[in-house]
């Protein structure tokens, strides 16, 4: 399978480029260019089908081209441990549970597949490369985790003083680790101006082997079309009608790979999520995607550092724009919308959901004409441990999930004892990369 960009798709790659180069020239985003059929995959899978195995044989599927079926099962194997935990909570309403992993969130599914296919394609071509990315701590715990056993990845992470969380001193670069935290005397945006501001130098990531591990790279976001398939190998014994995911808009990663599943044939008839002002219904109705009005001529770069999958997401409209604009089924939901909807999860179902994922079980109950007469399969995706969304639950339900060991380690502070750097000190941050020097720092 090729990728291109999606502002110009005579700017194509491989698998192993894409991931390890993420940032097109022309300034947008690695889009599938052809896509694979999995129809035989997909169908073959089963409730027995472990995760790991099944993202072992579409990676497979997908990027047979310049991987064998051993390397794509390695990659899989080392990067999922656990699956997604799917229960069915009545006749036709199920529940996706994302986070099960080390950290509590669904980011831990793609960070840990991303670095696991960058250290494989690196001991592969005799390569290093270093991850650079802003982070207020979520995707540091989560980086943390995946990084543990890599021997050709390195991650320098920026993060406004005193964020820093979820790591232990063993993580760190000058202890032998593999994370390089770095922190700012200032915001999380002067974090990520500076994280841009190496990006927009071509010469420094070519340099330094810099790439990034949001799902501005597509080997981030890849990863996360399985999850719907996952779900669909548990349901397809025991429903036979349509089948419709609700989900939360977040920067569009789960929608976009969820439409990318659908490319890949996987059966599906609608994601559902609230409304934003970016992704709203028009006039009649229908999913409108408000950015398509700003010519891409006209826009700046895609951001590295804070990535909107909203240009994958017109990228595919405009390829469907017809069969896509009766696929995806935004609702406008309020407060008061969302607070019901927590409650009457944990009253009906006896689950605690956090804010995200009653929003999007808000916006199912107000799209319930898109849900075939009652008819339909919902499948309910929840991408974070509820105990993290503490404050939203005891507001509504009076009480809240303890947090497990696991997620309780992840938002564990962490004193880091370096001097800061200043918010506009990109050369420090050069030095930083500069000591890390592909020749010396594994």
């Amino acid at each position: 399978m090729k990728f291109c960009s999606t502002r110009n798709t005579e700017i194509k790659a491989g698998f192993k480029k894409a991931v390890l180069d993420c940032m097109p020239s022309d300034g947008g985003l690695y889009v599938p260019f052809d896509m694979a059929d999995l129809r035989r995959w997909i169908l073959y899978a089963d409730e027995h089908t472990s995760f790991s195995s099944l993202a072992g044989a579409l990676t497979s599927a997908m990027i047979n081209d310049e991987f064998s079926p051993i390397i794509c099962e390695t990659i899989a194997s080392r990067a999922f441990k656990k699956d997604p935990v799917f229960k069915q909570l009545d006749e036709n309403l199920f529940l996706l549970e994302l986070y099960n992993g080390a950290t509590g969130t669904f980011k831990d599914y793609g960070v840990s597949y991303l670095t696991a296919a960058l250290e494989t394609i690196l001991q592969l071509d005799g390569e290093k490369a270093i991850l650079l990315d802003a982070t207020t701590g979520e995707l540091g715990a989560c980086m943390a985790k995946a990084m543990k056993d890599k021997k050709l990845l390195k991650s320098v992470l920026l993060c406004p003083k005193g964020s820093l969380r979820g790591m232990d001193e063993s993580d760190f670069v000058w202890n032998g680790g593999n994370i390089y935290p770095v922190e700012v005397d200032g915001t999380f945006e002067d974090c990520r101006n500076l994280v841009r501001s190496i990006f927009a130098d071509r010469e420094l990531v070519e340099k330094y082997h810099l790439t990034v591990a949001n799902t501005a790279n597509i080997g981030r976001l890849l990863p996360q079309a399985f999850f719907y398939t996952f779900a669909f190998s548990r349901l397809k014994k025991i429903i036979s009608g349509d089948i419709y995911y609700a989900l939360s808009a977040g920067n569009y990663g789960n929608l976009i790979s969820g439409l990318y599943g659908w490319k890949f044939a996987l059966p599906v008839n609608g994601f559902i999520v609230p409304s934003t002002p970016t992704l709203t219904q028009d006039g009649s109705g229908k999913c409108m995607v408000t950015d398509s009005m700003v010519p891409m001529e006209k826009r700046l770069p895609a951001d590295p550092a804070n990535p909107s999958n909203i240009e994958r997401l017109e990228q595919v409209f405009k390829a469907n724009s017809l069969m896509i604009r009766s696929f995806v089924f935004p609702a406008s939901v309020s407060e008061e919308d969302i607070n019901n909807a927590c409650k009457e999860l944990f009253v009906k179902y006896k689950i605690f959901a956090d804010k995200d994922t009653s929003a999007s079980y808000a916006a199912a109950k107000k799209r319930s004409d898109v849900l075939a007469d009652g008819d339909g399969t919902l499948v309910l995706v929840a991408r974070d441990d509820p105990s993290i969304d503490e404050k939203f639950l005891l507001h509504n339900l009076g009480e809240c999930p303890e947090k497990n060991e696991s997620v309780s380690k992840a938002f564990t502070p962490v004193e880091l004892n370096k001097p800061c750097i200043s918010a506009d000190d990109k050369d420090s941050l050069i030095s930083i990369l500069n000591s890390l020097n592909l020749r010396r720092m594994f």
